[in-house]
């Protein structure tokens, strides 16, 4: 598909989407999206940023943008189970409609996957399913490749598996290392995420087995179309 496909349409009868996005650092995609909200680019509003440690830059830039931070600091949990029982009774008390993973270093643990099933998405810096998981742009440098890219998925019980909303693409140039290539993927990811989360908040993305499906603008009129 063209990036036209991909365009931004007004919303239609549309309910305001409920997001919390999910960060563990620096939080520059958080911004792309939570910019791209406060355009009126999105119809939803974040109304909570989690961050899984304390001194983030995600946090201070939701705080520049007045959105309200809960901290749940890993450390501080005996266990892994324990984190995962406080992140999704915290949750429960925000009842989103999209949580959103923006440079979320943890794998959510299956209960939170599968009760929020079709609700998640996140942002992998490569093209899928080429170099799922960790050191992406380190795996596309290491393996040659001519062109990279950032891809926009619901998360699924796999690593990097779920089903992909889109794709777009950079160029790998023969002196590039894994940082030029991140700081050029990284352009593309604050283009994508935002412009896959609108087209959820548009009731826009059909999922049909692997293939995610974009629904037109009208189908919002369709009592019988939706996620």
């Amino acid at each position: 598909m063209t990036d036209n496909h991909y365009r931004y349409d007004p919303p239609i009868n549309t309910t305001m989407k409920r997001i919390v996005v999910l960060a563990s650092g620096r939080g520059s995609n958080f911004l792309a999206v939570a910019s791209a909200i406060e355009r009126g680019e999105i119809s939803g509003r974040c109304i909570r940023l989690i961050v899984d440690r304390p001194g983030t830059l995600a946090a201070v830039r939701a705080e520049e943008q007045k959105i309200p931070v809960s901290l749940l600091h890993y450390s501080d949990f005996s266990t892994k189970a324990d984190y995962e029982k406080a992140l999704s009774d915290l949750l429960h008390m925000l009842n989103p409609d999209l949580i959103v993973l923006a440079g979320y270093m943890r794998i959510l643990g299956l209960g939170i996957i599968r009760e929020y099933s079709g609700k998640i998405i996140n942002i992998h810096p490569s093209l899928l399913p080429a170099f799922p998981g960790l050191n992406a742009h380190g795996q596309a440098i290491a393996y040659g490749v001519r062109v990279s890219g950032c891809t926009v998925h619901f998360v699924d019980e796999g690593t990097d598996t779920g089903p992909i909303i889109l794709q777009r693409c950079v160029s790998v140039a023969e002196d590039d290392d894994e940082v030029t290539l991140a700081d050029k993927i990284l352009v593309e990811e604050h283009i994508a995420f935002p412009m896959a989360i609108a087209l959820f908040c548009q009731n826009r993305l059909k999922v049909f087995g692997r293939k995610v499906i974009l629904l037109p603008q009208s189908s919002e009129h369709n009592p019988h179309e939706g996620h």
